[in-house]
């Protein structure tokens, strides 16, 4: 069965801070390939769980399988920002 939800990073515009790869509670991240985010266990990633594209200062991830109009933090207006959504499984902990 293919995999319809799991995060994408634009390595054009990640800036490899790291914040995606600490935040991840599920593993889905490569830990020993320092802060360049590589995935290599999409299938842990916890559907509608927004945490790791939450923290992107600069908004490279984005969701494959992404049904709810989820807009990373730096591209939202205002009035978007006051209720950012909570990650289903840790409650954007």
């Amino acid at each position: 069965m293919e995999k319809k939800w799991y995060p994408v990073v634009d390595i054009t515009a990640c800036i490899e801070c790291g914040a995606c790869i600490a935040t991840c509670h599920n593993d889905v991240y490569d830990i020993d390939n320092g802060t360049t985010p590589k995935i290599v266990n999409a299938d842990l990633c916890s559907y509608h769980c927004f945490n790791c594209g939450e923290l992107c200062p600069v908004g490279a991830i984005t969701y494959v399988g992404d049904d709810t109009g989820w807009i990373p933090p730096v591209l939202r207006t205002d009035e978007m920002r006051k209720e950012p959504p909570k990650c289903c499984c840790c409650g954007g902990k």
